[in-house]
Order: C-alpha cells, then sequence, then structure tokens
C-alpha cells in the first residue's frame, strides 16, 4: 500500500497546477469556437442546455450572447434569446413578485425547484439588460426591473448588504408560498379579471403542481388577446391589475425563510448589476 502524500508533495502539485496557465492568452477563435460548441448542447425547442432538471446557466448565456454581439452570429444569440424568452414565460420565473428559482425540475422551465439564489438573480437580471439594450424588447427591461425591484424588497438587510437566498419551502411544504388555485384567483379578482388572468397564466380547476397552479405563460400575448377578442392593451391592463392584486394577497402569507448570511462575492454580482440598470434604465 502506498503511504499518504505528505504535505510538501502536495504543496509542490498545487504549484504546478497554479502555473500550468500563468502568463498566457486565449484566442478569439478557441472562445468562439467554444461558445459555438456550446450552443450545440441548448434545446432547440425550450431554449436552456440539456432536459431536466435545467439550470439558467447565466454566465454560459453571457459568454454566448458576448460571442454573437462580437461577431455578428444571428445563430448564437437567437439561442440565447429563445433560452430568456422561454425561461421567462415558465414557472422557473416568479411572476408576481419577480425572480427566478435556482432550477426547474422539467425541460419546460415549468415546475422550478423554488429556492431563490442571490448570484442567480444578478447574473440574469444583467443579461436581460444587455437583452434589453440590444433589442429594445419591452419584455427583457420588464424582467430585469422586476427581479431588482424584488431583490429591493426582500434581500436587504438592515444594516447594508444582500442577503444569500430565500428557501423553496414554508410552512414545511415546497412551494406553497408561490402556487394558486383557480378559485383562489377568481375570489381574489373578480369573475371577468380573474379568467383574464387565468386564461394568461395557464390556470386550471385541476391545476399543475400537486393540484395547485404555478403561473407560467403558455402563449403569446397577442395570439391570447386575438383569441379571446380583447385588444393587447385591455389583456395586459387586465393581467397588470390581477399581478398587484394576488402579490398583496401573497405577501400576507408566511413566507419562506431566508439565508441571511451577506457574502462578498454575490454581494459585488448583484451591485455590478444594479449600477448597469441604473445607467440603462435611468432608475
Amino acid at each position: 500500500m502506498q503511504s499518504a502524500p505528505n504535505v510538501a508533495t502536495l504543496r509542490t502539485a498545487l504549484a504546478k497546477m497554479g502555473e500550468s496557465g500563468a502568463g498566457g492568452t486565449i484566442a478569439l477563435e478557441a472562445v468562439d469556437g467554444a461558445a459555438r460548441r456550446l450552443a450545440q448542447e441548448f434545446d432547440p425547442v425550450h431554449g436552456g442546455i440539456g432536459t431536466a432538471p435545467k439550470f439558467p446557466n447565466p454566465s454560459i448565456l453571457e459568454l454566448l450572447w458576448r460571442t454573437a454581439r462580437r461577431t455578428g452570429d444571428d445563430a448564437l444569440r437567437d439561442t440565447v434569446t429563445l433560452a430568456l424568452d422561454r425561461m421567462s414565460q415558465g414557472g422557473i420565473y416568479d411572476h408576481l413578485g419577480g425572480g427566478y428559482a435556482r432550477y426547474a425540475t422539467d425541460e419546460r422551465w415549468l415546475v422550478p425547484h423554488f429556492e431563490k439564489m442571490l448570484y442567480d438573480n444578478a447574473l440574469l437580471s444583467r443579461l436581460y439588460l444587455h437583452a434589453y439594450q440590444a433589442t429594445g424588447g419591452s419584455i427583457y427591461r420588464r424582467i430585469a426591473e422586476e427581479t431588482l425591484d424584488y431583490v429591493l424588497r426582500e434581500m436587504i438587510a438592515p444594516d447594508g448588504g444582500f442577503y444569500s437566498s430565500q428557501d423553496a419551502d414554508s410552512e414545511g411544504v415546497e412551494g406553497k408560498f408561490y402556487v394558486w388555485s383557480r378559485q383562489e384567483i377568481i375570489s381574489t379578482l373578480g369573475a371577468e379579471d380573474g379568467e383574464l388572468f387565468s386564461q394568461y397564466y395557464g390556470v386550471t380547476e385541476e391545476g399543475n403542481f400537486e393540484g395547485r397552479n404555478i403561473l407560467h405563460v403558455p402563449q403569446e400575448e397577442a395570439a391570447l388577446a386575438e383569441q379571446i377578442g380583447i385588444s393587447v392593451e385591455g389583456l395586459r391592463s387586465a393581467v397588470d391589475r390581477g399581478k398587484a392584486l394576488l402579490l398583496a394577497d401573497r405577501e400576507r402569507r408566511p413566507k419562506p425563510g431566508r439565508d441571511e448570511k451577506v457574502l462578498t462575492a454575490w454581494n459585488g454580482l448583484m451591485l455590478r448589476s444594479f449600477a448597469e440598470a441604473a445607467s440603462i434604465l435611468g432608475r
């Protein structure tokens, strides 16, 4: 039997590992090749990498986005915007309160693991800001603003700094804080607005998560408005009224637990996103 390596041997090995890339540079051609190779792993229907569970992977999306912007590669750009669009429509996004859950348990981004991490929301809000800058898409601006507003509302320590995360469960049940029955929605919003809101967010009597509903956007706004014979503006107005009322209603529920550590690195990511948002959005 070989004896365990001593401390000096380990230090020597670690030093060699640290030297392996010292002073080197990575050619842009290698970066471009890596981005295009990574893009091949993306789901062409639902966006994102792989099947389930499916993580947002904002750093990879940022690499693809920057490469697309620098090279003019429309295929890479479309790979990123598809992921941003599908994530913003799925249940991984909190449609009432803003902010992203850590990952989805399915390939369609519908059912999240409801935990919210500070670093995910820092990186994703920044990516949506960049998409808004490049495209002018109002959806990207709205997602960035709602996500940062969520952080301002829920994640700031009284003496400064941002908390680390919010738990997935409340009252011992995962997702309980975030899900709804159709009857709750109708009772709060009234029959007309409640019906419009339910159609917009895919709310049904049977639900899509343990008999209740995770809000998601199953079809495009314009298509739904045409289907039900209402203007896009009228539909959006009803949805916005519903969001405000249901968020106020939800605030009365017992909230998920919160990890109140203030971590420097994660705070740095979030501060960068707020600084860029202030410049880009004029807030």
